[in-house]
């Protein structure tokens, strides 16, 4: 079997794991992650693939799965790694909103963190000048800080309708790269967990997760004092990440740890966000779909998507009457809703197949994305 992921690096071939498809013939799934799935279930050593409806082609393999092996391949996790997404509840009634006055207030993303954050970094048991200076920013691509909506909510108490919430998509921004480009050339082969490397591999790894946990928070906080609110976490739930199994070795990319029991699965910045709960099915190896998932890549958007003025505007606004802070245009336009399928059939398809149920649903109503750079004379 051919191995297109790897660029020439590739493991040795077995008789192939067993992929468990967690969508139906109607969800958009580009053939190339499907050929990624099968290459990577041939690799040696992988026992189980769970494949989510968000699926879509990535650098290393796909985007929108978990995958179980008696090795490690690090490629499978990536360079974001700790990578995932936290819901925030914050104090701040929608009616007090006023949304001109917090998209002025919410550019302070944009700019670095003016705090300390060294005791931070500490209390984790990192170095305090461990990427202290990336803390609290949310780096490019999808990621994003969102103040939503309460649309429905099914019976979870702990959701307060009249309150705004912030949900937060960010990873471990340098860090993570650092960790994978530190690796030998052979890493991608697949690591024995006993070896040297594969225990260093981890060891940074976790220190990684942590750091992108800690961000996360970071973000969450100067958002809402932004916005002259306190916050209270929901849930943090990363979705880059590799864990040690019963089984084996439990690589999770574009797949959020489902053990907390809520998981955040994101829309497109301009469609509904949902909160799902784990129907704890074994073959989705205790994970759950994080997000709509891409439907077409970031370079094929600039021939899809009109960029006249006017239709730049237009991708800065959202159908709930919400605003989105992105003063990169290209950005805009490779983040633009048609990038990405339609999170409430990824949320359809997770209950029809058994692997989630459906807890709340959320509209965005100010995106923070990115600002321009300041040039200073």
């Amino acid at each position: 079997m051919g191995n297109s992921v790897l660029d020439g690096r590739a493991p040795a071939v077995s008789s192939g794991g067993i992929i468990t498809k967690f969508y139906t013939s109607a969800a958009w799934i580009d053939g190339r992650a499907e050929q990624q799935l099968e290459e990577i279930a041939g690799w040696a050593g992988v026992r189980k693939i769970a494949a989510f409806p968000d699926l879509h082609p990535g650098k290393h393999g796909p985007v929108g799965c978990a995958v179980l092996a008696d090795r490690i391949f690090p490629q499978l996790i990536g360079n974001d790694i700790g990578c995932g997404m936290s819901l925030f509840q914050l104090d701040l009634p929608l009616r007090k909103l006023k949304l001109e006055k917090a998209l002025r207030r919410m550019r302070v993303l944009g700019e670095p963190s003016s705090r300390d954050h060294r005791g931070r970094l500490e209390e984790i048991d990192l170095p305090p000048d461990q990427f202290a200076a990336s803390l609290g920013t949310l780096g490019g691509g999808n990621h994003f800080c969102e103040v939503q909506t309460l649309a429905d909510a099914d019976g979870c108490a702990v959701l307060d309708k009249s309150r705004l919430f912030l949900l937060v998509h960010s990873g471990s921004r340098g860090f993570g790269s650092a960790v994978l480009n530190a690796l030998p050339q052979d890493a991608f082969s697949g690591m024995a967990p006993d070896s040297a490397e594969a225990r260093a591999y981890v060891q940074d790894h976790d220190r990684a997760v942590r750091w992108a946990s800690l961000n996360r928070r970071i973000i969450a906080e100067r958002a809402s004092e932004a916005l002259r609110a306190d916050l209270t976490l929901l849930v943090d739930a990363p979705h880059n990440l590799l864990e040690q199994h019963v089984d084996g070795w439990l690589h999770r990319k574009g797949a959020a740890v489902a053990g907390s029991g809520l998981v955040p699965l994101a829309g497109s910045r301009a469609s509904a966000s949902y909160l799902m709960s784990s129907a704890d099915h074994g073959d989705a190896l205790n994970s759950l779909a994080h997000g709509a998932g891409r439907r077409y890549d970031r370079s094929s958007m600039h021939g899809r998507v009109r960029a006249k003025q006017s239709d730049i505007e237009a991708m800065q606004r959202t159908p709930y009457g919400g605003r989105i802070l992105c003063e990169d245009r290209d950005l805009l336009i490779e983040e633009a809703p048609l990038a990405y399928k339609s999170a409430t059939a990824v949320v359809e398809d997770l209950v029809r197949k058994g692997a989630g149920h459906c807890v709340a649903e959320f509209h965005p109503l100010l995106t923070f994305k990115k600002t321009r750079e300041r040039r200073w004379s």
